[in-house]
């Protein structure tokens, strides 16, 4: 049986513009650049350019009027070309700024990695049919330079979608062409096979080629686990000769793919920085990098247009109403807009105000010992703004300061007690463990045990678990995989 009924909610609903606010506050400043970039081709009330006073437009337009015939007057063009006690820097111009936007014109006429192979594929003599299978073959191989695809799969692959009929063996007699190719290497089906394809490029009347090659074919395995000993005692060596080997083995490139590189192909990352940080008499300056964000208005001429129709209403059609409702909107839109941009500024300036405030020991000259445990919640509780909105501003952002460049999430980090009883951000602890590790005898690494004792010792009571998962978050091997001859 149905029932009509009536109920009281309280609900809590975001409105577009706060929507809008919070998508903002999420992207960097280069994706801004962008994201104003669409909304300026989207709609046609907002134009670049900052908000002008027409009153005092006007008045600056008299006065300048009034100072050009005035001038006119008492000076012209010859005074100053004829005062020869100009100095030179006052006739040169200068038009470049540390604000200008520096842009590199992509080119299309690169060659790829596989263009690469391909290219020297034509440089065989293969019937028809090898080069199609060859080909096929490259497509295969990833950007490190490996076939990590079976043959038997790539045979069942060619018969189904080239209807060629092949086998393993003749994919593989095609596998050996493309090992000879450059860059050395490449083709490879696993590290070992890699390894040796380059050694084997190399002169083999070379003592220290032709072991390196023979511990590559031979102990292999022994060799990726670093037990040097076990090598040295089957192949009696003496530490230097197995040493010379080694370090012809470590010369190889473990990613021949990488190693390919067009100058024409140029793919590098740029960082924007959203911040720029100057430590100026020993005071903090800080600034929003705007320098490819335009300043916004709205239209004077859509503005007109809606006065102009205030005043006729009476006399507007039906066309002239909805043109109206139409502009009425993208005003709207336009302001709310504008204003979603100020308020993402504003809450940004004052996050990293705050958090520069709390990490200013650090900011005075980068270092990380001085960094103190910080957390979302200590930043919220500073600015009053909520968890997420800070969460959203220290995501994907960067600072520029006298000593480098840093990700916001750089700052956060859990902190823990030492022995005198003060809290210590786990950076510092790490920033020890790397020193620890760089300075260690290489032929005798320190183990976690060990670099446990060190920490305690300097005040630092930490457990040998964690020293495991602080050096992991370093990307710091274990003490057998850091062992050097």
């Amino acid at each position: 049986m149905l029932k009509q009924r009536l109920q009281q909610k309280l609900l809590q609903k975001l409105s577009p513009q706060q929507i809008q606010v919070i998508k903002l506050l999420e992207i960097p400043t280069m994706l801004l650049e962008q994201r104003i970039k669409k909304e300026l081709e989207e709609n046609p009330i907002l134009e670049e350019g900052e908000e002008v006073d027409e009153f005092s437009e006007q008045q600056d337009e008299e006065v300048t009027e009034d100072d050009i015939s005035k001038n006119d007057d008492e000076f012209t063009l010859d005074d100053y070309l004829n005062d020869e006690d100009i100095p030179s820097y006052r006739l040169n111009s200068n038009n470049s700024s540390k604000d200008d936007k520096h842009e590199e014109i992509p080119f299309s006429v690169g060659v790829s990695f596989h263009e690469h192979l391909e290219s020297q594929l034509g440089l065989r003599v293969l019937t028809e049919k090898q080069q199609e299978l060859a080909k096929y073959i490259i497509g295969n191989i990833d950007e490190d330079g490996y076939l990590r695809r079976k043959l038997t799969a790539i045979a069942d692959d060619i018969a189904f979608s080239m209807g060629i009929e092949t086998n393993e063996d003749e994919l593989e007699q095609l596998l050996y062409i493309i090992h000879d190719f450059d860059p050395a290497g490449v083709g490879a089906r696993d590290l070992q096979e890699c390894l040796l394809l380059q050694i084997n490029a190399k002169d083999q009347t070379v003592p220290e080629v032709a072991l390196a090659r023979k511990i590559l074919k031979y102990h292999f395995d022994e060799f990726t686990r670093k037990h040097y000993d076990k090598i040295a005692s089957k192949l009696d060596l003496e530490d230097e000769q197995l040493k010379d080997a080694v370090d012809e083995i470590l010369k190889l490139n473990p990613k021949p793919g990488g190693s390919f590189q067009d100058p024409m192909n140029q793919s590098i990352q740029h960082i924007i920085p959203d911040f720029i940080l100057d430590l100026v008499d020993g005071e903090f300056q800080l600034s929003l990098n705007s320098r490819n964000v335009p300043e916004l208005r709205i239209s004077r001429e859509y503005s007109e247009m809606i006065e102009t129709y205030s005043h006729n209403k009476s006399n507007a059609s039906r066309q002239d109403k909805d043109a109206m409702t139409f502009v009425k909107q993208k005003i709207d839109s336009a302001r709310w807009f504008i204003d979603a941009i100020k308020q993402r500024q504003n809450t940004l300036m004052a996050t990293m105000q705050a958090l520069i405030e709390y990490q200013r020991e650090f900011f005075k000259d980068g270092d990380e010992t001085k960094l103190r445990p910080m957390i979302l919640k200590d930043i919220a509780e500073k600015t009053g703004l909520d968890i997420s909105t800070i969460s959203r501003v220290a995501n994907s952002k960067y600072i520029q300061t006298h000593f480098g460049i840093f990700p916001l999430k750089f700052f956060f980090s859990e902190g823990m007690q030492n022995d005198a009883g003060e809290e210590v951000s786990t950076k510092e602890i790490k920033k020890i463990l790397q020193e620890c590790v760089e300075s260690e005898n290489k032929r005798k690494p320190i183990t976690d045990e060990k670099l446990m004792e060190v920490l305690q010792q300097k005040g630092y009571p930490i457990a040998r678990r964690t020293v495991a998962k602080y050096r992991e978050q370093l990307g710091i091997p274990v003490a057998r995989l850091r062992k050097e001859l």
